[in-house]
């Protein structure tokens, strides 16, 4: 197998005997799928990121479920387009699972032309893992909360900027959310990534950003940057000390999730049993939960039906704010 830097195979403690030991425990608790297959989970990222960090618990949480091997192919490009398109694209038998990043629901309105139908093509299968955004100011802004951020705002129209990881993104959509509502000019600044755009407010470069709670935090917590809020619509369980927007902006949640698809000619039945086991093992208190929730990531393990309607509400809470605001990816 290739020892490409964005593959990883990931086996449990069977593996060496995978061929004889396995097989007698899928045939009498796992059925037909997914067997002794390699199960392959498609991250439409780099490695490193949030969307990669959910994507390997979830593969690695599932080997052992399964008593099979997974691999990790990270495959980013074109805010997660060709990642998407590929499993969109590719064989229908289940060996093949996307890591379904918020993406699904912006791309169509982001892009002048897509390589897939994110309505059609991709079969929603369990949200698995949520985290809110942490709103932070760089240091010697004078605000102390979200209401004294807005006052400074309006009081000084446009002269305000917040970072984000690019266009697009779930912490762009944040940002431009949160000037909708609390109806402020501030400029938006794009950088490649989150990190330069954490560096520069560190720096005092850019004014403030939303970024997600477990890349961010740890710089609020060490005083280089000042965390007022999390973007949710509750607290959040990993830092509690931080008030909600939505406690002076009513209404305002955002959060960046994380789920399971699967290619639309799949086989229903495969897809039944996939959304069986991401809800299996994804049971508060479980490995899953114990992973993620050292990331300060939220396991969710919704079902088909829930993840669906969840989508279809973001698509079009997102749909509408982008076509609004007219905002496109070059």
């Amino acid at each position: 197998m290739s020892k490409s830097t964005r593959r990883e195979v990931i086996k449990t403690g069977f593996a060496a005997g995978l061929g004889v030991v396995a097989a007698p425990y899928v045939a009498r608790a796992q059925a037909a799928y997914p067997g002794s297959q390699t199960i392959k989970f498609v991250v439409p990222y780099p490695p490193a990121g949030a969307t990669d960090i959910v994507g390997r618990a979830v593969a690695d949480i599932l080997a052992a479920y399964w008593k099979t091997t997974t691999i990790v192919d990270n495959v980013p490009g074109a805010g997660a387009n060709i990642g998407m398109d590929r499993v969109a694209k590719g064989v229908a038998d289940g060996t093949q699972i996307l890591i379904v990043p918020p993406n699904i629901t912006t791309n169509q309105f982001l892009y002048k032309s897509m390589p897939f139908n994110a309505d059609s093509d991709i079969v929603p299968v369990s949200q698995v893992a949520g985290l809110a955004n942490l709103l932070c100011v760089r240091k010697g802004l004078p605000v102390k909360n979200v209401a004294e951020l807005i006052a400074y705002a309006k009081a000084n129209p446009g002269k305000l900027n917040f970072a984000s990881s690019g266009v697009g993104t779930t912490i762009h959509l944040s940002g431009e959310m949160f000037k909708k509502m609390a109806g402020i000019d501030i400029v938006h600044v794009a950088y490649r990534g989150s990190a330069p755009a954490v560096n520069d407010m560190i720096a005092g470069h850019v004014d403030l950003m939303f970024d997600n709670l477990p890349s961010i935090e740890p710089q609020a917590r060490a005083g280089n940057v000042i965390g007022l809020a999390v973007t949710s619509k509750e607290k959040s369980a990993f830092a509690p000390n931080y008030p909600t927007v939505g406690e002076t902006i009513p209404g305002f949640d955002v959060t960046s999730w994380f789920g399971i698809g699967l290619p639309a000619k799949t086989p229903q039945a495969i897809v039944d049993k996939l959304e069986a086991d991401v809800i299996a093992v994804s049971k508060p208190g479980g490995d899953l939960a114990k992973r993620l929730g050292g990331q300060s990531i939220d396991v969710v393990g919704s079902s088909r039906k829930d993840f669906t309607d969840y989508v279809a509400s973001e698509r079009k809470r997102w749909g509408d704010l982008i076509t609004e605001l007219k905002i496109k990816v070059e």
